[in-house]
């Protein structure tokens, strides 16, 4: 099951990118946006599929030029800092979002190498009040061989260029960020920032290699 959670959020993680198509996709409607770049994403991952497999490390390269442009990794990671951000310098919440940063891009460059041909179903386009400046988009992804999952995509609307950013994604409910918020509560409180900031850089240099499937 964990395996294939993992496969999910690599799923989502495409969902989500592709600067070279950014001028082709309408990023001011988070629904279409996500159907886009999921069709365009999918199709390159499949094009290049044996170049990523003989060399994982390649999908840095493919989470920084395609992932990263549309995550409000700053957003996400004052989420995942939470009262510890008010208490922060501001050159600690700078350096902590880089640190954040580069850990989102091994963290996903790894889920990546779990990529399969993975059929995505992305809800039809909801009415947005202008108000609003946080929606869910739910994806359904459908493996022949495992359960269909669920997974709701949060994306946050910038209001000075009214275009859309990603910045969680809850797997059957789960949120990454809420998990991530948990898991370094403790060490931020007890260690400070600096130091789960540097601790991040170290995890970040982590290779990027397959694991094998669970059967």
């Amino acid at each position: 099951m964990k395996k294939w959670i993992t496969a999910a959020l690599a799923v989502v993680s495409m969902m989500i990118s592709s600067a070279v198509i950014a001028q082709t996709i309408d990023a001011t409607n988070p629904y279409i946006l996500i159907d886009g770049v999921a069709d365009n994403a999918f199709s390159r991952l499949k094009d290049d599929k044996e170049a990523y497999q003989a060399n994982p490390e390649l999908l840095r390269d493919v989470v920084k030029e395609e992932l990263m442009p549309y995550i409000n990794v700053r957003y996400a990671a004052l989420n995942v800092l939470g009262s510890q951000a008010k208490k922060a310098t501001k050159e600690e919440r700078d350096l902590f979002t880089e640190a954040f940063y580069d850990y989102l891009v091994m963290s996903y460059a790894q889920i990546l190498t779990q990529y399969t041909d993975q059929e995505v179903t992305v809800e039809a386009p909801k009415t947005i009040a202008k108000k609003r400046s946080v929606v869910s988009v739910r994806v359904d992804i459908v493996d022949k061989s495992r359960p269909p999952i669920r997974l709701d995509f949060k994306l946050r609307k910038n209001r000075k260029t009214q275009e859309w950013q990603g910045f969680d994604v809850q797997v059957e409910g789960v949120s990454m960020l809420s998990t991530k918020a948990s898991e370094w509560s403790g060490q931020l409180r007890k260690n400070g920032v600096e130091a789960v900031a540097q601790e991040l850089i170290e995890r970040s240099k982590a290779p990027i290699a397959k694991e094998e499937s669970e059967s």
